[in-house]
């Protein structure tokens, strides 16, 4: 028989060794998954003792890594033992244990994302990063290479999350947002492909996914308001693009 004298066990104190700089600057409309959107590009500043070149060297020699970090944008609003994915439609429940929602008993979260280079920027260590799935300001808390031959397991099973969705819808331009893309191309010249890749994974609410909107949605990635619409059940239409203040 196993015991476990919680009463004793000592807390754990986690200090962030990184920021994250990302697109996202709300939840609505981040990617359910990392690498889904590679158009999505930021940067990690390294923090306080672990800002050396010390610690990331080496690094450079890996093309992808993991990053375990903090939901501080859903922190405060606490969890539950059951919740419900987004993969089966928001109407079954699952224990948190068995998925990845953001609620949990701990906010700790992981991804694996290219490592596209390691710059120093006036001292500071900066990590550029794409095909990322986080909140902007994300604290990260770790970070490890992603090692080939032990991570990748294409043999596992993952029970109701073994295969990638393949429903991808298709996206659209009005003249008006197409004209303030073509003025924005030099300041983010992924802009275009970055707004198709975050829609086409349909960033609504699971249960209404495969069904007919007229509501008129926004996302906010970089300092821009993105409005766009469902056409139909398979096209999205990008009526509106305005930059914030």
């Amino acid at each position: 028989m196993i015991e476990a004298n919680l009463t004793s066990a000592p807390s754990i104190n986690i200090k962030p060794i990184g920021i994250v700089n990302s697109p996202y600057k709300e939840k609505f409309a981040i990617p359910r998954q990392p690498g889904l959107v590679d158009a999505a590009k930021g940067t990690i500043a390294l923090l306080n003792d672990v800002n050396t070149l010390d610690s990331v060297r080496g690094l450079e020699q890996f093309s992808h890594i993991w990053l375990l970090f903090v939901f501080h944008g859903t922190q405060a609003q606490g969890w539950k033992p059951l919740v419900k994915p987004p993969r089966l439609g928001g109407n079954k429940k699952l224990g948190v244990l068995a998925t990845r929602s953001t609620f949990r008993p701990n906010p700790i979260g992981m991804s694996v994302v290219k490592l596209d280079s390691i710059e120093t920027v006036e001292q500071n260590i900066i990590l550029h990063i794409s095909g990322m799935d986080l909140l902007d300001q994300t604290p990260i808390v770790d970070i490890k290479p992603y090692i080939t031959y032990s991570d990748a397991l294409p043999n596992a099973c993952a029970g109701f999350a073994q295969h990638q969705p393949n429903s991808k819808l298709n996206i659209t331009f009005s003249e008006n947002s197409r004209q303030i893309l073509t003025r924005l191309t030099q300041r983010l010249p992924e802009l275009s492909l970055l707004i198709e890749q975050v829609l086409a994974q349909d960033p609504r609410p699971a249960y209404k996914q495969n069904k007919l909107d007229e509501k008129v949605y926004g996302m906010h990635l970089y300092n821009l308001n993105i409005q766009w619409r469902m056409l139909n059940v398979e096209t999205i239409e990008v009526i509106q693009i305005n930059e914030l203040s």
